[in-house]
Order: C-alpha cells, then sequence, then structure tokens
C-alpha cells in the first residue's frame, strides 16, 4: 500500500487485513487521503484509476469533472465532482467490503483529528491556501494563526458529510442532500449532477525497454507519456547517467514533442479524435526524434513564468491476488483555487479551468465534455502481460517528466525502485527548466545553448511530486515498495506468510 499521506497507508491497510481487496483498499485510502490532504483531493473533485491482475486485461475508469448541460462554466472554474460516483463505480464491478466500512476510517480521521505536517501546514499558508481557509476556524488556533505543524486538524463538518455518503449511499452526493447543497453553487446544477455517470476509459499502453506501459487514456495525457518514454528511449537516455547534461537533454527534447502532441491532439475522445496508435507507436516515435531546439516563452513577451505547484495526490494497492490499482484524485489547483467554494466541509475543485490554461483546437469546452489535464495513473507490465508495477504521482504539469524521472532508470538502468524515486528530477516549460539544485557548468551550458532559464526548487515549492509506486516480483511473490520523501508519502508491505500485499 502507498499513499501519499501515512494516516491514508493505515487507513488502506486496515482494509486488507480486513479481508478487503485492492479495490476496497484503494476506495478507503482515498477518502482517507481527502481527510489528511484537504488541499490535494477530495469529494468536491474528480479522478481516475487503472487497474489489473493476473488473467485481466488493464482496464480504466475517468470519474473527472464534465462541463454543465448549459455548456457554460463559472468563474470558479468549478465542474461536477466525479470521485464519490467514480469510487461508488469500483465498488459495485470489484469491491468485496461494504460501502460504509470503507469510509469508516476517513470518517474517524475527519472526527479525531490528525497531527498537521510541515506540508500541511505550508499548504495552507501559500499558493490559494490564505484564501481558501479564511474564515475557517477549524484551519486556524487564533485570528491570525494558521494551524502549524504539529497541531491538531479536527474537521467536523467534514465527518458528518461522510457519515452521510456512509449511511445514504453515493446518490446523497447527486440526488440527496448534499446534492441540495451542491446547487446553491454557481456552475453545478440538478441535472447535471444527477446524470453524471464514472466513463470506462480503456488505458493507452506502448513498448518501453523490455515492457509495456499501460496509463490513462485521452483526455488525459497516457498517450503523450508513452511518446516521451519511446522518443527518450530512441534517443539514449538508457545511458546517460540521472541529473547528468546527456539526461536532461534527452527527457527534455522528448518532452517538447510529447507536450506538443497534447497540444495539437489530446482532447475528450467523445468529442474529438485523438490519435492514439500513432502516438504510442515505437517506431514512429523514434524516427521523429531531434535535437532539442530553443524555447521562446510562448506569449512573445519574454517573461517567462516560474513553474508552480504540482497539484493532485495519488495511491497504488496490490493485493494477494495480485489485483493492482493506480488511482490519481485532485481538486485540480490546490484547494481548488481561491475562487472555488467550501460547502459541507469539503473544498469543490476548479478542473474545467483547465480549458482556458489549455487553450487548444482539440480542449474546447462544451456541454458534457471534459477537459485536458494531466493524471496519469498508470501500470507497468511484463512480457507476459503481468503487472509488474503500479506507479503515479502528484505534480500537475509536471507530471509527465516525474514519471520518466522514474521509469528510464528503472526500466532501461535496472536502478532499484528506491534508487529510481531518489533520482534528481527536472521539467521543462515554456523554456523554465526547474531542477532540485544548482545545476552544474555542464548543465548550466546547456541551459544557456537553449536559451532556457533555470528555477532551483525546494521542498516547501512541491513542485516534484511524489512518486507512489509498487513493484511486483512473481519469482519470490514479493511487493517492494519505495518512500518518496519529496512530501509526506508513506507505503507498508503486508507480511501474508507466503506472499506479500
Amino acid at each position: 500500500m502507498a499513499a501519499a499521506h501515512p494516516d491514508a497507508a493505515d487507513a488502506g491497510v486496515e482494509i486488507l487485513e480486513s479481508g478487503g481487496n485492492a479495490v476496497d483498499a484503494a476506495i478507503a485510502t482515498s477518502f482517507a487521503i481527502s481527510v489528511v490532504e484537504p488541499y490535494a483531493s477530495g469529494i468536491g473533485g474528480g479522478g481516475s484509476t487503472v487497474l489489473a491482475g493476473p488473467g485481466m486485461e488493464p482496464v480504466g475508469y475517468d470519474y473527472r469533472e464534465m462541463v454543465a448541460v448549459d455548456g457554460s462554466i463559472p468563474a470558479s472554474g468549478t465542474g461536477v465532482p466525479g470521485m464519490v460516483d467514480g469510487m461508488a463505480t469500483l465498488h459495485e464491478q470489484y469491491g468485496s467490503m461494504e460501502w460504509a466500512e470503507l469510509l469508516q476510517p476517513a470518517i474517524e480521521l475527519a472526527d479525531e483529528g490528525f497531527e498537521v505536517t510541515e506540508l500541511l501546514a505550508q499548504r495552507i499558508v501559500s499558493d490559494y491556501g490564505p484564501a481558501s481557509t479564511a474564515g475557517l476556524n477549524h484551519f486556524h488556533t487564533g485570528p491570525d494563526r494558521p494551524l502549524q505543524q504539529g497541531d491538531t486538524l479536527v474537521q467536523q463538518e467534514l465527518a458528518d458529510t461522510l457519515r452521510t455518503l456512509a449511511q445514504d449511499g453515493p446518490e446523497a452526493m447527486y440526488t440527496g442532500s448534499i446534492a441540495e447543497q451542491l446547487t446553491q453553487v454557481d456552475g453545478l446544477d440538478a441535472e447535471t449532477l444527477a446524470n453524471y455517470e464514472t466513463e470506462d476509459a480503456q488505458p493507452v499502453s506502448g513498448s518501453f525497454g523490455d515492457y509495456e506501459f499501460v496509463s490513462a487514456a485521452p483526455p488525459l495525457p497516457g498517450a503523450a507519456i508513452v511518446q516521451q518514454l519511446q522518443i527518450a528511449e530512441s534517443l539514449g537516455a538508457a545511458d546517460a547517467e540521472p541529473g547528468s547534461v546527456e539526461y536532461i537533454d534527452h527527457l527534455s527534447n522528448a518532452w517538447q514533442t510529447a507536450n506538443q502532441s497534447v497540444s495539437d491532439h489530446i482532447g475528450d475522445p467523445d468529442f474529438v479524435d485523438v490519435p492514439v496508435d500513432e502516438l504510442t507507436d515505437a517506431e514512429s516515435n523514434a524516427n521523429i526524434a531531434e535535437p532539442a531546439a530553443a524555447i521562446e516563452p510562448e506569449d512573445g513577451t519574454g517573461d517567462r513564468a516560474e513553474i508552480e505547484a504540482g497539484n493532485t495526490t495519488h495511491l497504488t494497492v496490490v493485493d494477494s491476488d495480485g489485483l493492482t490499482v493506480s488511482m490519481t484524485n485532485t481538486l485540480t489547483s490546490f484547494w481548488g483555487s481561491s475562487d472555488s467554494e467550501y460547502v459541507g466541509g469539503f473544498f469543490l475543485n476548479d478542473q474545467l479551468s483547465r480549458f482556458e490554461a489549455i487553450d487548444t483546437e482539440s480542449n474546447q469546452p462544451e456541454a458534457g465534455r471534459k477537459s485536458v489535464s494531466w493524471s496519469a495513473p498508470s501500470l507497468v507490465l511484463d512480457d507476459e502481460d503481468r503487472v509488474v508495477m503500479g506507479i503515479g504521482t502528484p505534480g500537475g504539469h509536471q507530471i509527465p517528466n516525474i514519471l520518466n524521472s522514474v521509469l528510464v532508470p528503472w526500466a532501461l538502468q535496472d536502478a532499484s525502485l528506491q534508487e529510481a524515486i531518489d533520482a534528481p528530477r527536472h521539467s521543462l516549460q515554456d523554456g523554465v527548466l526547474a531542477l532540485e539544485g544548482e545545476p552544474s557548468q555542464e548543465v548550466a551550458d546547456l541551459i544557456g545553448q537553449r536559451g532556457w532559464e533555470a528555477q532551483v526548487t525546494t521542498r516547501a515549492d512541491a513542485v516534484f511530486g511524489s512518486v507512489q509506486a509498487l513493484e511486483i516480483d512473481y519469482d519470490d511473490g514479493s511487493v517492494t515498495g519505495a518512500v518518496d520523501s519529496r512530501r509526506d508519502a508513506d507505503m507498508e508491505i503486508i507480511d501474508a506468510g507466503t506472499d506479500e500485499e
């Protein structure tokens, strides 16, 4: 069990130890993480999941927000929250425990409170935190004192809402008492809420090294990430040490092409044709790999914005039968932006703002449409089509580069999972190269040659995500995890006799 917070990981482990399967544990963890990371995900947001197991083809689910029936987008960017319906759909199709049991760990965390971490304390005073938590007494210990590390956060209103979901079922969110509150929010209407349905979203896949990489379907960027991995491999990333000038050059080159593919092709497949087969073809991608070029700012003014904190949350679960769940949930911006609403103890998303942020021909708003975004829950299969890894990360626009930074050393250089997660990360956006430390002279020279600007980040900036990955070894029946120290992530392996979870 790997999740973005120890208390959430504990919730999943509790379910596994009670006899639940990986889907049960993922559902419980998703509700728990929304309590302990209220800025990153929750029942006011959405998400996506891919899963597979022995003898089972990978399947995917998209329960992200969509444009309302009138086709309008509110100033807040809020769309109908899909997380609860997504969890209900997964529970109906794969769950083995009672729905109410799966919400109990989250209810207890909200009711009894939990210790505020350094990261949560930082988020309360950063980004949209001050505006979003203004007037919410439980996020403060005094008029001008937000919660600090070591304080206890109790969310009684959220606990009551979760109890309603446990007792009345997920329909309370869409046609019941919670829906009545939601319809008071600009952009949310009773018809769109009542008609919301999680979509089956067949994952995309493509070869990479000795593996098959499986990831989220459009309008999420899985196909572009496959393309990025394949181009990086064709350029010789396998022979470049992580963090070296060659490594940064190869992966940035691959990212430029993949990022352009998102702009040129990716959109809601119910509204546009997305050439997935072309984007994930290894031979084609090897042929289009070219040396990286200098990048000009998109607005042509010469100004380049800093790369911002990477939002969302991710969790990965493997059970003793080998069923593997990779799940990414989000409010989109941290806290759902300063304009989003707080209802029933939870923050609402600003997912529909992605139509303006990613203003391409393939990503234009209309009724029922979902926007391009960056979540990418993923699996890795071996040459026998067995899941050997579940992986994903928060990180917003940086998600593709974060995943590449782990998968290249792990799949192409035989690095251990922990070594791959610990390896240095970088991300190129609009001519700004974000790094985790001061660049070497060779990297500084590359930055100058390309006309980029360097941005050195810190842990508090929360730019480079928090990879939650579990690796399966079929020879000895074991599962291996790793902890990403960039955030509050944790993982736990349960000893189940001859097997592990």
